[in-house]
């Protein structure tokens, strides 16, 4: 396997010239055409300030941040209110607007599922369970996991410029310059968005909300188990034989694939096992099943208390076929930015976790703008 942490000095290779060429590409490559970027309006710099030093998360939120979340909120509301809504049930397709980049949506219906795997079931490990029943109401997911073509809009856009017409995106705190090339060489055009943290996924989610007037957020760790296993019970969404991984997934590989380069599951959702591993909102607990009512328990989510573990699903491209299992639980560890050389460590990436992704999910009801608040601010985003 190649080497794909680089020391201290490789991460700070970069010069002026070749992130104005990146810069360049990547306005080609969303359909923008480059545009002189005028000084950030001060709502984004103080949104910056608060966003990078949250508040935990049983702290009042700040009535600034709040209000900017009201903002996006009531642009949603609007927008729904003009029947701009998808019809539920329905898979759809979203441009992200000023640009030609696309991601599409797929419809998962309300119902009951049993979260975890059985005991005899191989591979298995004991955070499993004990199994629930969870019930879940309707929603969409992200039909492939987030892309760099759709990731590197955010990461840039105060660089590719947000659109006049709405302030609320400027809103919305976007990450520092990466010291090199976060995708680690691995693929940029069609492949998965990688190495980035919790914190950086969910404020990815928020940015979307605010462009596209469709509220977006990570998945908690019960919707992706029932999106995944598709009304399946098996180890895995396509039967109990991890001989068949390589034609549903990137397993144990030397790098990440092109998303949607394998067979969908059931439910027509690409990679959900394998190539990248998948945030959730949860916090992880070991015997998190067990605090579940029996019969059957609401699709809840365990808020953060803290900067890690988060749950990962799905496992991927480096890990063995076990972790690939709709029921395997991953978590995140402190040690997936030792190679950060900043002080603070960076809130945004992960230096030594190139195996890291996530999709999106887009609930069928609009939340309050407390709760938009918090999905959006997991409140822990700093290191210890």
């Amino acid at each position: 396997m190649r080497v794909l942490v680089g020391s201290l000095q490789a991460w700070n290779r970069n010069n002026e010239m070749s992130e104005r060429n990146s810069r360049f590409q990547l306005q080609l490559r969303a359909g923008i055409r480059p545009r002189p970027r005028f000084a950030l309006c001060g709502l984004l710099w103080v949104s910056f300030l608060l966003s990078a030093l949250p508040c935990p998360a049983d702290e009042e939120i700040p009535p600034s941040q709040l209000e900017a979340v009201r903002k996006i909120r009531e642009r949603i509301v609007q927008i729904a209110s003009e029947g701009a809504q998808q019809q539920q049930g329905q898979p759809y397709e979203e441009s992200i607007p000023g640009t030609i980049v696309k991601f599409g949506m797929v419809p998962i219906p309300a119902g009951t599922f049993i979260l975890g795997s059985e005991e005899t079931e191989r591979g298995r490990t004991s955070d499993e369970g004990p199994r629930r029943k969870v019930s879940l109401p309707a929603f969409w997911i992200g039909k492939c996991e987030v892309t760099w073509d759709e990731y590197e809009l955010f990461m840039y856009a105060p660089d590719l410029g947000e659109s006049e017409s709405s302030d609320a995106p400027d809103a919305v705190s976007h990450p520092t310059k990466p010291y090199s090339d976060p995708s680690f060489g691995m693929g940029i055009e069609g492949y998965p968005a990688t190495s980035l943290t919790h914190h950086a996924a969910a404020k990815y989610c928020e940015w979307l909300s605010a462009k596209t007037g469709h509220f977006y957020r990570l998945p908690t760790e019960a919707e992706w188990e029932y999106a995944a296993r598709a009304g399946t019970t098996t180890a895995y969404s396509f039967g109990d034989d991890p001989a068949q991984l390589p034609e549903y997934a990137c397993v144990q590989s030397s790098q990440y694939s092109p998303v949607g380069s394998h067979k969908p599951n059931p439910w027509g959702l690409y990679d959900v096992h394998g190539n990248v591993a998948e945030w959730t909102l949860d916090q992880y607990l070991p015997d998190a099943y067990m605090h579940l009512k029996d019969g059957p328990a609401p699709g809840t989510w365990v808020r953060s208390t803290r900067p890690y573990p988060h749950v990962l699903r799905g496992g991927s491209w480096h890990d063995p076929p076990e972790r690939l299992r709709s029921a395997a639980r991953g978590a995140s560890r402190l040690d997936w930015k030792r190679d950060d050389p900043g002080l603070p460590k960076s809130v945004w990436y992960l230096t030594n976790a190139p195996w890291v992704g996530f999709r999106l999910v887009r609930p069928a009801e609009i939340p309050s703008a407390e709760e938009m608040y918090h999905y959006w601010n997991n409140g822990v985003a700093m290191d210890p």
